[in-house]
Order: structure tokens, then C-alpha cells, then sequence
């Protein structure tokens, strides 16, 4: 079984398994399939939305996009979420991030 059945499988089982659906979207994202790792992701973050790396990558893959002003956005969210879990660094990492988009 693929990697990508197997975490649908589980996802199944429990829709908000952060795990698996984090997993999903990251292997979406390693196999080119941009669109639906994006989707995965904010799947993720409807599910479970203090999971701060769901911001982080898909903000990640959204600016490699060329798709800023929603990458913006999702950093704004994500390091507010970040503040809130105390994740000081993945709120440093979304700040750089955003201000190297706003040039």
C-alpha cells in the first residue's frame, strides 16, 4: 500500500487526525501535486486549528507559487496561532518569511 492510501485510510477512520492528514498533505506536496497538498492543508487547519505547521508549509507552498497575497494571509493566521501555543520559533520563522514577501 502507498503512502498516500495508507494515510487516507486513516484518515477515514478519524477526519482529524493531525498526523495523517499533515502526512497527506506533505506527501501531495512531494509528489508534485500542489493543489491537492494545499487543500489537505487547510483541511488540516479546519480540523485542528492550532496545528501551526499547517500554516507555516502552506504558506511556504503558497508563496513558491507565486501566490503572495494568500501566502500573506496564512502567515498573519499562523503566527497568531503560533503566539497563542507559545511556538516562538515557527512564529520567528512565519515573521521572516512574510517580511521577505512584503518587499
Amino acid at each position: 500500500m502507498d503512502k498516500i492510501a495508507a494515510l487516507n485510510e486513516i484518515l477515514q477512520l478519524d477526519p482529524a487526525n493531525a498526523f495523517a492528514r499533515y502526512g497527506l498533505a506533505m506527501e501531495h506536496l512531494s509528489q508534485g501535486n500542489i493543489t491537492v497538498a494545499l487543500t489537505e492543508f487547510t483541511t488540516l487547519i479546519e480540523h485542528n486549528p492550532a496545528y501551526v505547521p499547517a500554516y507555516q508549509m502552506s504558506a511556504q507552498t503558497l508563496a513558491k507559487q507565486g501566490r503572495t497575497e494568500e501566502a500573506i494571509a496564512r502567515l498573519n493566521e499562523g503566527i497568531a496561532v503560533a503566539h497563542r501555543t507559545n511556538n516562538a520559533h515557527a512564529a520567528s520563522e512565519m515573521q521572516a518569511l512574510r517580511d521577505d514577501l512584503a518587499v
